[in-house]
């Protein structure tokens, strides 16, 4: 729970410490009434082992209040007078929270403590010997997956669109793209990974044309002269079918065609003027002004998303899937491979050890400032009850001691004195 000032508070555990804190108040003060009522019966006593019990509980006293005096000056005014330099918690918290800021900052926030405490953590054995473990690779997997299929169906649409209407499409308009498309096109042909979709076209004109045989035939026809017989038209339609089949036919079946020698050198020119042509270039440049002004390119964009992404979700939920099973093996892969390759751990932990550095030189300064901020906003008074309630059981022990000691003390000065003429 929260308090009302920001102080975390566990009723619970509030409700022990002030029980702690009254029953060792209570031991101290009865050390303190026990030591008044020992002097009392023991006054005027300077002989013998009453003048030792007599001078003992009088420094008992003293030791006792003198430190009762001290320890309540910590979160309050003894007796409420206003005594100087007491109440210290309420009337210092700012100057302790800038204390607190300060030692942070020099003892936390310097480049070779947190090189050091980087290095001997070895942050990258340890996460290798971590996912190595029984079940944690599945586990980081499943969680990194459940993550990411949330994350992206909690993307809104609308502000995707956004982003390629403002960010995208703009940038792409700006962007001169017909170099690299040519680029791109040139090493395609080079590759020949051009050549399935060669064959991937011929297969469907030549579908096309045994699909609609009627049809390719009406349109020969209607090109005829008129003075022609129709015999011979039907004729000559028939055979131009035949023959763009075998034609089609033979450029399927051979990588060598004419045909295919021809197109891969249009391929080439094309893209090496996409590449040195000006006005090729133009004309690239404003195919593709054209193409990107389409009011259906951004719907287009946006069904490609909606697609990719929902593929991408069902892959990463599918629990049993390929995608998660890929995950753990890289991941496995991942741990092996770092716990035997020593160079490559300490490589990563240099890099862990730069990331934390740069972090914390960037923004070093804004967390330790957060410590003098919040000790501003809390309220003095409450401020000390709550550290009083922190450690005023552990400083009551400084009452009993100074009671104990101080008494001890008078004894010794009591010897002292006795062996003095």
């Amino acid at each position: 729970m929260s308090g009302p000032l920001g102080f975390i508070v566990d009723p619970a555990v509030d409700a022990q410490r002030r029980r702690d804190l009254r029953r060792m108040r209570t031991v101290a003060t009865g050390l303190l009434v026990f030591a008044a009522i020992v002097y009392l019966f023991t006054r005027g006593q300077d002989h013998g082992i009453l003048g030792f019990v007599n001078a003992g509980a009088e420094a008992s006293m003293v030791g006792a209040c003198a430190d009762w005096f001290a320890v309540t000056a910590l979160f309050r005014h003894p007796l409420g007078l206003p005594i100087p330099h007491t109440a210290l918690i309420p009337r210092k918290k700012e100057m302790i929270g800038r204390s607190l800021e300060e030692f942070v900052a020099e003892n936390f926030m310097h480049e070779a403590i947190i090189r050091e405490r980087v290095i001997d953590a070895e942050p990258t054995r340890r996460m290798a010997e971590w996912a190595l473990a029984p079940g944690h690779a599945k586990r980081l997997v499943d969680e990194v997956a459940t993550v990411g299929a949330h994350a992206l169906s909690r993307i809104p649409d609308e502000d995707v669109r956004a982003i390629i209407v403002q960010a995208v499409l703009p940038r792409l308009m700006r962007e001169p793209v017909s170099s690299l498309a040519g680029g791109l096109l040139d090493q395609v042909v080079r590759d020949e990974a051009h050549v399935g979709l060669v064959d991937l076209a011929l297969d469907e004109c030549r579908s096309w044309l045994v699909d609609n045989e009627d049809l390719f035939e009406s349109l020969i026809r209607q090109r005829a002269p008129a003075w022609v017989p129709d015999a011979v038209n039907d004729l000559v339609a028939r055979r131009i079918h035949t023959e763009a089949l075998k034609w089609l036919a033979d450029i399927r079946r051979d990588p060598h065609h004419d045909v295919r020698i021809a197109l891969d050198k249009l391929l080439i020119d094309l893209a090496d003027n996409l590449q040195h042509d000006p006005v090729t270039q133009a004309k690239a440049e404003r195919l593709k002004e054209r193409m990107l002004s389409h009011p259906q390119v951004p719907e287009t964009a946006m069904s490609l998303w909606t697609s990719a992404r929902g593929v991408v979700i069902a892959a990463l939920e599918d629990v049993d899937g390929p995608v998660r099973a890929r995950g753990i093996e890289e991941v496995t892969a991942l741990g092996k491979r770092l716990l035997a390759d020593r160079a490559l751990r300490d490589r990563i932990d240099a890099r862990i050890c730069d990331i934390t550095v740069y972090a914390v030189e960037r923004y070093g300064t804004e967390l330790t400032q957060v410590i003098s901020q919040t000790v501003d906003r809390w309220d003095g008074k409450e401020t000390a009850e709550r550290v009083e309630l922190q450690v005023g059981r552990d400083l009551q022990f400084i009452r009993i001691n100074g009671t104990l000691v101080g008494g001890l003390i008078g004894m010794l000065i009591h010897a002292v004195s006795l062996l003095i003429p």
